[in-house]
């Protein structure tokens, strides 16, 4: 991972990294998750020619821990803001949970700043929940709880885990462990809806790409979620057997594949000045 870079915001700071040059992929992990979730996918992305820049969500890893609210819509706002600092035209947007919601949030709003959506995993609208997790929910509230339960059920959302899970969950645990954090597993869980995303959906104009994991415990019906918003959006959907919720932990070369074959599909990439960084043709630009 390169040098973390920092973007100074009115109600907080983002962290962020930016790696390798060609088109924009501007990429955030699953709420609840370090950014280092992409560990796997960004080298193979940059490998393939693309300019990825990868941010830590509100609350989570380096970017600042309090903030006055926190969730799908505000990380679309911070997106935005992210994407006009870069100021290296529109960019494909990797969103991942609720990072997708995000993404069709900054689509619809800002069209002119993004080329194209890859909904990993992706929420979009509200999910309905089992009575299993209303009760774990429920529970959940109880301060003392919250932590552990949460990396309880992490697990869950890798079936496939890697040989360094053990360590990303510890540092992810020591990150939730920080004073300024303690509150954040809450107001993600229990005040972040993504009502304002579905209610923009027939508003996005760009492609998008739906990835999804067909073990993906968040959904009682993952395939049918995946088809439901390729339905609303014209999607293309890449189904991954067996994956979770983090499908680029466990198929990172799947992933590479389907995303450089999507940016094929976009419009030309429109260049832009400043830190925008030009380099040589890579996917979706003419050599």
């Amino acid at each position: 991972m390169s040098a973390t870079q920092f973007l100074d915001l009115p109600d907080g700071r983002l962290a962020y990294d930016d790696q390798g040059t060609g088109p924009l992929i501007v990429a955030c992990a699953a709420m609840l998750d370090l950014r280092s979730e992409l560990r796997f996918l960004n080298p193979l992305l940059v490998a393939a020619g693309f300019r990825v820049v990868t941010v830590d969500q509100r609350g989570l890893g380096e970017t600042s821990g309090l903030w006055p609210a926190y969730g799908s819509t505000p990380l679309a706002d911070d997106l935005m803001a992210l994407i006009r600092h870069l100021d290296a035209g529109p960019a494909i947007i990797y969103g991942t949970s609720n990072g997708s919601a995000a993404g069709v949030y900054t689509a619809a709003e800002t069209p002119e700043l993004v080329r194209g959506l890859v909904l990993a995993a992706p929420f979009v609208r509200d999910g309905k929940t089992s009575w299993v997790q209303r009760r774990l929910m429920s529970v959940m509230k109880v301060p003392a709880l919250t932590l552990p339960l949460y990396l309880s059920y992490f697990p869950k959302w890798e079936p496939h885990r890697p040989d360094d899970f053990a360590e990303h969950l510890a540092r992810l645990k020591a990150n939730l462990q920080e004073p300024d954090r303690r509150r954040v597993i809450r107001a993600y869980m229990f005040e972040q809806s993504h009502r304002e995303a579905e209610a923009r959906l027939g508003k996005v104009s760009v492609p998008s790409l739906v990835i999804m994991g067909t073990a993906d415990v968040d959904w009682a019906d993952p395939v049918a979620e995946a088809q439901w918003i390729a339905g609303q959006l014209g999607s293309r959907v890449l189904l991954l057997e067996g994956a979770g919720h983090h499908p680029h932990v466990e198929f990172p070369d799947e992933i590479v594949g389907a995303v450089t074959e999507f940016a094929r599909t976009l419009p030309q990439r429109a260049a832009g000045p400043g830190p925008a960084r030009p380099g040589q043709a890579g996917p979706g630009q003419a050599g």
